[in-house]
């Protein structure tokens, strides 16, 4: 029976814990803080997402088709909230149409179920939306992943794996076919570590002795919401045609599973790995950023994108004239601040924004080290592939 340390307490730490434990593998999972999903998972959007924008062939495409059907499934299994209410992508102008018929053709190489629709048709489905035609997602739902990793919890509780709380890795060191992790509670040896660190993911691999090839640059999307009584406005989720030349989809509305309608969100340099707001400064994490030269070349390239999100970020109006070209009904007196997140995105030294999931192997290790949404929806199958990963190392 081989022994597994998993670092991280997210949905992905959890979901490969738990694939790992169904196994027959003694898992132990170290989360720093003092709660599962305290950061990434637990300012998701929620979305369980349909598979839509990526590449045909690559992990995140063929990954979030099969997550979208896994995580719903399991949801129904363990009595964690989920509706699948689909999705409108709409075009707001003609010079639109084309990549919206370029997105309706990726959908269906991705066996996506989503379909073309007039102005008239996406009218039925969002009265108050703004549109020259849409593509009509179906199987687009929103999800409450907290309770998803409430749920692998208990699947892990009753595997008997060792969950610890308040258990950061303080050191690691491999070699000799195994690995040890020094933590709070003392070293614990294992016959392999997997490293799901999300924001931290680059340097719990670095910690290990691992040179990964990117490095993680957090990105803070922030969110608003409609007033009650605006929330009307919206039934479901629209989202706008994106810009393939941009790195992120751009803001939209989401209809929650409580009823409430999130905006957003728009995407700023975080001065903090963890940082939510824009008083949450880490000196170190800054110095990190500043240092990385893919960081320079990238602002180099969105130098324009980047000065309009920080405009975004300081002006409700600019935040609300974003969303008035989906629903022209949302003003900014409509906006209310709900929050934020911060994305763990690995860059690589030029630049450039890893695209796909990023998992890489060492002796005795695996590190996910670019796994940004839809991760969410594709947990359970990231779990699956990571498993196989440690089986084969260890056959």
């Amino acid at each position: 029976m081989r022994r597994v340390v998993v670092i991280g307490g997210g949905i992905v730490g959890l979901a490969v814990a738990a694939e790992l434990a169904s196994r027959g593998d003694r898992v132990t999972v170290l989360e720093k803080e003092g709660r599962w999903a305290a950061h990434q998972t637990g300012h998701n959007s929620n979305v369980v997402h349909a598979g839509l924008y990526y590449k045909p062939g690559s992990m995140k495409a063929r990954m979030s088709v099969a997550g979208n059907a896994s995580m719903i499934a399991f949801a129904r299994e363990h009595g964690v909230p989920v509706e699948v209410c689909g999705k409108l992508v709409v075009a707001t102008s003609e010079e639109e149409l084309p990549r919206l018929r370029s997105l309706a053709e990726r959908a269906e190489a991705n066996g996506v179920p989503a379909k073309l629709i007039s102005a008239a048709e996406a009218l039925e489905y969002e009265p108050e939306v703004s549109a020259v035609a849409a593509l009509r997602v179906e199987s687009t739902g929103v999800i409450d992943y907290p309770a998803v990793c409430e749920a692998l919890v208990r699947l892990l509780i009753g595997y008997g794996a060792d969950l610890r709380l308040f258990s950061p890795a303080l050191g690691i060191r491999a070699g000799g076919g195994r690995v040890q992790v020094a933590t709070p509670q003392g070293v614990i040896t294992a016959d392999a570590l997997v490293n799901c660190a999300g924001l931290h993911s680059d340097r719990v691999a670095r910690m290990a002795g691992f040179r990964p090839k990117a490095t993680i640059v957090p990105f803070r999307g922030e969110y608003f919401e409609l007033r009650p009584e605006s929330r009307g406005l919206v039934r479901g989720l629209i989202y706008p045609v994106p810009d393939p030349s941009l790195p992120f989809l751009g803001v939209h509305l989401t209809r929650m599973l409580d009823g409430s309608v999130h905006a957003g969100p728009n995407a700023v340099l975080a001065l903090r790995r963890e940082g939510y707001r824009w008083r949450d400064v880490s000196l170190v994490d800054v110095a990190d950023v500043v240092r990385f030269p893919g960081t320079w070349r990238l602002a180099r390239k969105f130098a324009r994108t980047g000065v309009e999100e920080v405009l975004r970020s300081l002006s409700r109006e600019r935040f609300a004239g974003s969303l008035a070209r989906l629903v022209p009904a949302v003003t900014a007196e409509d906006l209310v601040p709900a929050g934020a997140g911060v994305r763990a995105q690995a860059m690589l030294g030029d630049g450039s924004l890893v695209d796909d999931f990023l998992v890489e192997e060492g002796e005795g290790q695996v590190h996910v080290l670019n796994a940004p949404s839809p991760a969410a929806t594709c947990a359970l199958e990231i779990g699956r592939y990571v498993a196989g990963l440690v089986s084969a190392d260890h056959a």
